[in-house]
């Protein structure tokens, strides 16, 4: 009886550190904090070398038309993981009309992309490389040019057992976006028991995010999305949307206008906000939010005035700053030849 409870017991202990972990760059396993383990599909399991392998493509501009966009670019590593302009531009300077949001984190996210038109990230992977004002190949172009580096097909066929092909693309850039995680914030230390890694002012704005601000309503979790869609009214304007948003993949007339939640982790860094890089600051965002959205037709419910006081609105960016993770040492690598 003893050895049975014993044994049972090591099972919760064991269960539970699972929970607590995720992978990092090379494919190994590290402490992760109040996020739970990173989701791994079945058929694309995390290795060192097919990690190593997504993160050259990742980096990779020999895959765009010009040689001048790579997933990075769009998605750069020293702007959080996402964009600074406010709408990103491919081969020749194109607009796609669209903020890129960050990589962070987007390995819980149940859909990608702004309209969550792609169902994970090997779908998601594909699609900047033949999208016409992105990097406006094919994927017979962007195999051709990967077959003629012996880097890389040296390295697909000790991956994969294959020479390049569009589905190892996809499995191995998803692979390492699965490692570009924010995690071990100030928020996650104070919630672990350091009571000193947020200050006063941060605490009281994660109180009004609970409460009266009503943010939990969407930015829910550890990762604070609910990976839904939400109308705010940005970019609605002259009695129409700019972008109608969801509404173009779901057919679904009340998601005109709406947009998914994005993860609030490391937000500090991501500027500028929404889908179309409207607002350029926290504050600005937390005004728009205040002042319960931009009125239109479609207006999500759970979006209205909210009355905060100069001081309330200053808590909440000092919270939402407090959501930065620890720094991610990943950092371009040598690309084969």
């Amino acid at each position: 009886m003893v050895s049975r409870l014993f044994g049972f017991l090591l099972l919760v202990v064991l269960a539970v550190l699972a929970c607590s972990q995720l992978v990092s760059a090379d494919g190994r396993f590290l402490e992760n904090g109040l996020l739970p383990a990173v989701p791994v599909p079945p058929d694309n399991p995390q290795t060192d070398a097919k990690v190593r392998l997504g993160r050259q493509l990742y980096f990779e501009k020999r895959i765009s038309l010009d040689n001048t966009i790579a997933c990075a670019t769009c998605h750069d590593p020293e702007h959080g993981w996402a964009d600074p302009r406010p709408v990103s531009e491919g081969v020749g300077g194109a607009k796609g009309g669209r903020n890129s949001p960050t990589v962070l984190n987007s390995a819980y996210l149940g859909v990608q992309f702004w309209d969550g038109r792609e169902p994970d990230l090997e779908h998601q992977a594909l699609g900047p490389l033949q999208n016409p004002v992105e990097m406006k190949m094919t994927m017979p172009m962007v195999l051709e040019r990967l077959k003629s580096l012996a880097g890389y097909v040296d390295q697909f066929k000790e991956v994969f057992g294959t020479e390049p092909n569009d589905q190892g693309v996809a499995k191995a850039i998803a692979a390492f976006e699965r490692t570009v995680i924010s995690s071990n914030s100030p928020y996650d230390r104070y919630l672990q028991g350091d009571h000193s890694a947020m200050s006063a002012s941060a605490v009281r704005g994660m109180n009004l995010f609970r409460g009266k601000a009503h943010c939990m309503a969407c930015h829910s979790g550890p990762n604070f999305t609910d990976s839904r869609f939400h109308n705010l009214g940005v970019g609605y304007k002259d009695g129409k949307f700019a972008d109608e948003g969801r509404v173009a993949i779901s057919k679904r007339r009340q998601d005109t206008g709406a947009f998914k939640t994005p993860t609030l982790r490391s937000i500090d860094l991501t500027a500028p906000y929404m889908h179309d890089g409207s607002e350029t600051t926290l504050e600005g965002v937390i005004d728009l939010y205040a002042k319960g959205g931009i009125k239109n037709p479609y207006l999500d419910r759970l979006v209205t005035p909210l009355h905060l006081s100069k001081q309330e609105k200053a808590d909440l960016v000092a919270f939402m700053k407090a959501l930065t993770g620890a720094p991610l040492d990943i950092k371009p690598p040598e690309l084969p030849q």
